[in-house]
């Protein structure tokens, strides 16, 4: 069995898109993938709707097993991948990187966090496809 790839899901904050990566990754890939995810700043706290609507929709307490990171606090990690910041999207070394290009839904309506959560789990099981 071969070791497990990290994988680092990035944005600028590490509040919300990543922060739901993170947690859809641990819970979706984790005999493929270690799992992290960081920003280049940090916010107090995880968006209250994405913690809100991942213990609803997967029973997954992203408070209790996360918390945001900066970039410098990951290990080395073998795969990147930005969530579409929408400026310049923070660096990280890595043999594979892509970006998924997913708005940032802080501030809007439940089914637009849905569908955001959706895209990140449908991205996660086709990177685990690929990687297997």
């Amino acid at each position: 069995m071969r070791p497990k790839l990290k994988v680092a899901f990035i944005c600028v904050h590490n509040s919300c898109r990543s922060q739901i990566a993170e947690a859809l990754g641990k819970h979706l890939a984790s005999d493929v993938f270690d799992c992290y995810s960081a920003g280049t700043e940090t916010k107090p706290e995880i968006n209250r709707d994405a913690v809100r609507i991942m213990k609803a929709r997967y029973g997954i307490d992203m408070e209790k097993t996360q918390y945001s990171k900066l970039l410098e606090e990951l290990p080395p990690v073998d795969i990147v991948v930005t969530m579409g910041c929408n400026v310049q999207c923070p660096h990280l070394p890595c043999r594979h990187r892509e970006d998924w290009g997913l708005d940032d839904p802080t501030g809007k309506s439940d089914s637009e966090f849905e569908k955001t959560i959706e895209a990140i789990a449908e991205n996660i099981r086709k990177l685990k496809q690929r990687f297997c």
